[in-house]
């Protein structure tokens, strides 16, 4: 996805109650499992119907560093669902999202002034209507720059409009983005 979207999730997986399964056999077995049948996670992962059911028998113990990313990937986006949903619902409604970014920030301003953009490292609290409307977005299957702009306009709303105590109208730019960490 991207980097605002990655985020996200991993805060989500955060709250997970259980590890995912260490082996490739179990991570096999899981994923046929969830995706009822070993074709169907053939195709999932690129590789052939009898490699999966070779790692599903653990004849096959050890897959190549590549493969072994594409499963651990696959079974991590479908790991408890329902906490993963539970998760989402509180920060949306109640908990809201706590965000440590380092990205540079500017404003729209004249020319000269010492709005010009500066990176900035902001650890702040976003609201929960803040969250729901990032994982709507995301659900939704916007693009990373959209991401990016809902993310910038909480960031302003948050820290540099203060809840419209100050600054209203401001008109914040969101780039050059090194660090982006979600926390629910």
């Amino acid at each position: 996805m991207g980097i605002i979207g990655d985020g996200l999730d991993r805060a989500v997986q955060q709250a997970f109650t259980r590890p995912i399964p260490k082996s490739a056999g179990a991570q096999m077995r899981y994923l046929v499992k969830q995706l009822k049948g070993t074709r169907a996670v053939a195709e999932a992962l690129g590789v052939s119907q009898r490699t999966v059911e070779r790692y599903v028998k653990d004849q096959i113990r050890r897959p190549r560093a590549d493969l072994a990313q594409r499963l651990e990937d696959a079974v991590r986006a479908r790991w408890q669902p329902r906490v993963r949903e539970r998760a989402r619902r509180q920060a949306a409604t109640t908990a809201g999202l706590v965000v440590d970014v380092r990205a540079r920030f500017g404003f729209t301003a004249a020319p000269g002034t010492t709005d010009d953009a500066r990176l900035r490292h902001l650890t702040l609290a976003l609201p929960p209507h803040h969250a729901a409307r990032l994982f709507d977005a995301q659900d939704g299957g916007v693009s990373e720059q959209q991401l990016r702009a809902l993310a910038a306009e909480a960031l302003a709303e948050v820290y540099f409009r203060d809840g419209g105590r100050r600054a209203t109208g401001l008109e914040v730019e969101f780039t050059d983005v090194e660090h982006v960490e979600f926390d629910l």
